[in-house]
């Protein structure tokens, strides 16, 4: 067999399997999209903490190199980043947590929609008999 039957084959297959595949219950969906944007909310929190953590490190060097040079102004320049990094890694913690939250509950979602799904067929089936 050639590579080019071989693919008009699987070619065939594929357009033949195609109209097989179910529909996805709206229960499903909406897990889904719960999931996906959980996933998104994840990526925003964790690229928020990451920022927190840049600008604690930043006022650190800032409140050192005040501490050195005997400058109190920019020493409390310096304290006052790394403050407001740590409060912005919390919150960056905080979302993310929540974020996490919203990814279990839509596979748990998606989850009770595919058993639904299935206790109706099993239902629908049983009525045939």
């Amino acid at each position: 067999m050639t590579n080019r039957s071989l693919a008009m084959l699987f070619g065939a297959f594929a357009l033949l399997a195609a109209p097989l595949a179910r529909a996805e219950s709206p229960a499903g969906k909406a897990g889904n999209e719960m999931e996906k944007k959980g996933n998104a909310e994840e990526k925003k929190a964790d690229a928020e903490k990451a920022k927190g953590k840049q600008m604690q490190k930043k006022g650190e060097a800032v409140e050192d190199a005040g501490d050195k040079n005997g400058n109190k102004a920019q020493e409390e320049a310096g304290k006052k980043m790394k403050k407001k990094g740590k409060a912005m890694e919390k919150s960056g913690e905080a979302h993310h947590d929540a974020a996490e939250q919203m990814e279990k509950s839509g596979a748990e979602a998606e989850k009770a929609g595919a058993k639904a799904e299935k206790d109706a067929a099993k239902a629908k089936s049983d009525a045939k008999k």
